[in-house]
């Protein structure tokens, strides 16, 4: 029996259902989990490891819902600078049909470092083409080194460009060794229980990318076996257009024929919906990845989160593939859906004069869809607040620093206004990630020059 023991935090973010925050507070952990929370005084006086953690702010961890690790190896490539999503991923495809189980290795412990350092306890990664001998294993080998829980997401692409689809045929795989595989990660890896460090995701990769059998195939299995599936959807008028064109539906109408709609699905990015399709997600119990800083660096459009919240849409934050975001910055992601947010309540309040424009999203509604809100979009409940029983997941941030200058009036909303850089403590499970604003399972350095040295080799050919 191990415990920990915070206190004296500045201000203590719960995300519980009363969404309280606690000044002077603290937590009192055992093995993992959260066994009280509440102000300093109230809890017991020693433990096994104690934190004081006085002038800094204290939540949950953050969780990202949406995301492609092996991006980090093709950040800002020239040739994709200034492309939308369809000429992005031809410039792109290429390229990545060179990576090799080390690339995937390594591009995903830079990825869960950077996720880390930035507030991330929880992350959903979607890798969807297995070259060169690529596995899934790659990914969780990596991940259980960094220490942050992992929904690792088997994604696919079968429909080529022989058949239609837009990826070139060189980086598609056999559907019946698509499914085989998905069986064996989901025995092999899949932990439903809380807690749990390793989830297994089915995830066909896209609309244009996969044929509808499989998409029918991998439902099946995934409701078979109890695990949770996750798709790319109506991210630009490019996929509304193709979708309509192959198979004579928008892109949710489509999902709804292939059996892709329900409390265990969620979409990344859900940019082009309409308000019925809105109703349709909420009454159906489907979530949203909303990937703001992904949108707008492919010119791909704002997604309706007002309309999500406002109906009841389960919404998270991802912060989507690095070569799309060219970061994994969650905290920024945060203050990003912020920003978007408020700038499309402006735009519509002048087409609508503004009796009608959504109101302004806050500093803790975009805290919420990072913490909680990711945490039901991936289908759990033990983490993303701060409560007894929970996960020991949570960050702290130093607010005596030149970023919060200033700031203290409301050190809460702070976190998202301010342009933060790093937390400062990270703990995931009961075990410390980051400690004094530095990644205490990873030799930082020693990854960033293994990184560029495979990000070289491949862009080189």
């Amino acid at each position: 029996m191990t415990t920990f023991l915070i206190r004296h935090a500045t201000v203590l973010v719960t995300m519980d259902d009363r969404r309280r925050e606690i000044p002077d507070g603290g937590l009192f952990l055992r093995d993992g989990f959260i066994e009280k929370v509440g102000a300093t005084a109230d809890l017991p006086a020693d433990a096994d490891e104690v934190l004081d953690l006085s002038g800094y702010v204290v939540l949950p961890g953050l969780v990202n819902t949406h995301h492609h690790f092996y991006q980090t190896l093709t950040r800002a490539v020239p040739a994709a600078q200034d492309a939308n999503l369809f000429n992005w991923l031809k410039t792109l495809y290429p390229i990545w049909a060179r990576m090799t189980p080390e690339d995937i290795f390594v591009s995903t412990q830079t990825a869960l470092a950077e996720l880390a350092l930035s507030g991330c306890t929880t992350a959903s990664d979607h890798l969807y083409l297995f070259p060169n001998g690529s596995k899934l294993d790659d990914e969780i080998a990596a991940a259980q080194q960094v220490g942050l829980r992992l929904h690792a997401s088997r994604g696919s692409m079968s429909l080529g460009e022989s058949k239609g689809g837009l990826p070139p045929d060189s980086v598609v795989e056999d559907e019946d060794a698509i499914l085989k595989d998905s069986l064996r990660l989901i025995e092999r890896y899949h932990d439903p229980n809380p807690g749990a460090m390793v989830r297994i995701v089915l995830a066909p990769c896209s609309p244009f990318s996969v044929s509808q059998d499989l998409m029918r195939q991998s439902a099946s299995l995934a409701r078979q076996y109890g695990v949770h599936l996750h798709t790319h959807l109506a991210e630009t008028q490019d996929e509304e257009a193709f979708c309509q064109q192959m198979f004579g539906y928008r892109p949710v109408e489509y999902m709804q024929t292939v059996d892709w709609i329900g409390n265990d699905v969620w979409f990344a990015h859900s940019v082009h919906i309409n308000q019925q399709e809105v109703n349709l997600f909420a009454h159906h119990g489907c979530g949203v990845a909303h990937c703001p800083s992904s949108n707008m660096r492919l010119a791909s459009g704002i997604a309706p989160i007002w309309e999500y919240l406002q109906a009841g849409v389960k919404v998270g934050l991802g912060v989507d593939g690095s070569a799309s975001n060219d970061s994994s910055h969650m905290l920024a992601e945060a203050r990003q859906a912020l920003l978007l947010a408020r700038l499309r309540s402006g735009l519509l309040g002048a087409s609508l004069s503004g009796a009608d424009a959504p109101p302004l999203l806050t500093a803790r509604q975009a805290l919420e869809l990072a913490t909680r809100g990711g945490a039901s979009v991936l289908g759990r409940s033990d983490i993303g607040e701060l409560s007894p029983g929970k996960c020991a997941d949570w960050i702290a941030v130093n607010l005596n620093r030149l970023d919060y200058a200033g700031a203290l009036h409301d050190p809460v909303a702070a976190l998202v206004f301010c342009a933060s850089l790093r937390v400062d403590y990270s703990m995931v499970g009961g075990r410390l990630i980051v400690k004094e604003g530095q990644l205490v399972t990873l030799d930082v350095e020693k990854l960033v020059d293994r990184h560029n040295r495979a990000a070289r080799r491949l862009l080189a050919g």
